[in-house]
């Protein structure tokens, strides 16, 4: 596992070095950024099928609307018949996961690389490398106690908690949107099979302003993980369903 490490590391100083003429001090946090596109890149076809497969599901709903009302009574019978269509329309319902459950790895390396001191045996120099006045391999309280808020280190942060802000919020708008153009049944309706499920969805659109409390617990380094990947998904989401009514697939990315 080491090795892996190393390797990792020796990939994000590579090309660190090689955007170093660009950005200067700043370039391994350029470098972040470029492996963390380069990471959506690599999965972004698992994307398109995703939205495929979320589209198809969005035209069977009329079908599965029948089949919830038909088995209400025979919760068992409901999920069979319902994943029996989704088998007889080659729906994948996990279809969606796959591209946040790919980019885990890559996320746990970058937080990994960024919060150990050494890797096979050498001392790890990229702690030593910081976006403008912030340590990569920072937190935000270091930036608190180090100048405060607005201190140099602190307005990175703030930079940071703006745009995913600004994220959030389009995402929580598109999610409402897909909420109200495909409502769930009422509590306790025929139509609802999963207890507790209304109050998950309600809670849903707001699960993008958690990437918040991610960038303020992780190093930094991993928090640009974070805000590149929530950004890139963003705009990938409102492109491949920009012809569905309703904003539907809209719902707050993981990561």
């Amino acid at each position: 596992m080491s090795d892996v490490f190393s390797g990792f590391a020796d990939l994000v100083a590579r090309l660190a070095d090689l955007l170093q003429p660009l950005f200067h001090a700043s370039a391994t946090a350029a470098a972040i950024v470029l492996f963390t596109m380069a990471v959506r890149l690599a999965v972004h076809p698992l994307s398109r099928a995703a939205a495929r497969g979320q589209k198809a599901r969005a035209k069977l709903a009329p079908q599965v609307a029948e089949l919830r009302k038909k088995h209400a009574k025979n919760p068992e019978r409901m999920q069979k018949a319902i994943m029996e269509l989704h088998a007889k329309e080659q729906v994948s319902p996990l279809s969606g996961c796959l591209p946040s459950l790919l980019q885990l790895p890559a996320f746990f390396l970058m937080y990994h690389l960024f919060s150990t001191a050494e890797l096979g045996g050498e001392p790890n120099a990229l702690l030593g490398h910081s976006l403008l006045s912030a340590p990569l391999d920072g937190r935000w309280h270091d930036a608190l106690a180090d100048g405060g808020v607005f201190g140099p280190a602190g307005l990175v942060y703030v930079a940071l908690f703006v745009l995913v802000a600004a994220v959030a919020t389009f995402n929580y708008r598109r999610t409402k949107q897909q909420m109200a153009a495909n409502p769930l049944p009422a509590p306790g309706g025929e139509g609802q099979s999963v207890p507790g499920m209304g109050a998950m969805v309600k809670f849903m659109p707001l699960m993008s302003f958690m990437t918040l409390v991610t960038v303020a617990v992780v190093p930094l380094a991993a928090a640009l993980y974070v805000v590149t990947s929530t950004t890139w998904s963003a705009v990938e989401r409102a492109w491949l369903y920009r012809d569905v009514p309703g904003g539907a697939g809209a719902v707050a990315p993981a990561m």
